[in-house]
């Protein structure tokens, strides 16, 4: 009969780890307080600060029932190893050694929240695709991969909102904005920043040839105060109203509403065709150049610009962070932590990069 004595204290031990890095004793007090405040009939009279308020409640109740209930697992497990051990029932610590798997693979995954360190990994990310390298190739990877970070959203239970849309000349899109909303979306797509590579045999090629395409990813926090943050002056911005281009409103709405905004300081230019409106098309894009605007004083005081900024590097041969070979073999690696998958269908087709961010954030933490 084997002994889980290890095991369990293994287990104990990435609890009370858990409970530091998940603040738990902070969160116990602060439940109430928000309890409190979700209770409070004049709530809703400011619409911001009830969202900010019913995001962090759902935030720590969720953390502090995902901590008890792997308190309560584990004390579960050991009630049955014991019984097993007194009773010779050799089933029941077959069982207990099964659970004691599936804990370990729980703890494992929760550890990542030791990894995002950042004053905003755990909010929204507002997220940028361009084609590069490759004609319409590269042009209709860009879609490939917009397909691909949605559907990881909509795995995740995260939603994905289109901001802005442009389509290929002969199919894909040369280049989108998209905002995906979710606890903890920014610091796993910051794995994602980049160029990303795709070979496979081109269905434009009359001779199926194969070819090679790029595009690149870039990706900022959504920062709810960042207008409070950061001063824009009118001065400095070009805005121009133009037609949105989505296919049929496939995407986007087709009024002359869509504004792009020029911040001519800096060159950050921002777009946004999603609403009916100009006035609500415009304030996106004040929220969102508020964003990178301040995302980019945090990069220069951290020192990273240049490696943060994965827009900025040449979308070609070299630069990839990670390639997608379909053909003449059938692999996705990683260029930086090296993790490889040889499922390109379940990564392409059903938004399986969750290895991948795991990889790299693991990565990232021993380089670091």
């Amino acid at each position: 009969m084997a002994d889980l004595t290890e095991a369990l204290g293994a287990l104990r031990t990435e609890l009370a780890e858990a409970e530091e890095y998940l603040r738990v004793p902070e969160l116990r007090a602060r439940l109430p307080q928000l309890e409190t405040e979700m209770g409070r009939p004049d709530l809703w009279d400011d619409a911001e600060r009830a969202k900010g308020v019913q995001t962090e409640y759902r935030a720590v109740k969720d953390d502090l029932e995902l901590y008890d209930h792997l308190d309560t697992s584990i004390s579960d497990v050991e009630t049955l190893w014991e019984l097993g051990k007194e009773e010779g029932d050799e089933a029941s610590v077959v069982e207990a050694e099964k659970m004691i798997e599936d804990l370990a693979a729980e703890f494992s995954r929760l550890e990542l929240r030791a990894l995002f360190t950042g004053t905003y990994d755990e909010g929204d990310a507002l997220c940028e695709i361009h084609s590069g390298a490759g004609g319409t190739d590269s042009q209709d990877w860009a879609e490939m991969m917009f397909k691909m970070y949605k559907r990881w959203a909509d795995a995740k239970g995260f939603t994905c909102t289109i901001e802005d849309w442009s389509e290929g000349q002969e199919a894909g899109i040369t280049a989108a904005t998209f905002t995906i909303s979710g606890r903890y979306a920014y610091g796993m797509l910051q794995a994602e920043r980049g160029v990303h590579r795709l070979v496979r045999i081109s269905p434009f090629d009359s001779q199926a040839r194969r070819h090679t395409a790029f595009s690149s990813f870039s990706v900022w926090p959504v920062i709810e105060d960042a207008a409070n943050q950061v001063d824009i002056d009118d001065k400095d911005l070009r805005v121009d109203v133009f037609r949105s281009s989505g296919a049929g409103g496939q995407h986007v709405n087709t009024t002359d509403s869509a504004v792009r905004i020029t911040h001519l300081p800096t060159g950050i230019v921002v777009s946004c065709q999603q609403e009916r409106s100009q006035h609500q098309n415009k304030d996106r894009c004040m929220q969102q150049l508020a964003s990178k605007l301040v995302d980019l004083e945090h990069q220069k005081r951290e020192e990273k610009l240049a490696e943060e900024a994965g827009a900025s590097k040449s979308t070609e041969w070299g630069s990839q962070i990670r390639s997608y070979v379909l053909q003449p073999y059938q692999q996705v690696k990683d260029e930086r932590s090296g993790f490889t998958s040889g499922n390109p269908d379940a990564v392409l087709g059903a938004g399986a990069v969750d290895e991948f961010m795991e990889a790299w954030l693991r990565w990232r933490r021993a380089g670091a």
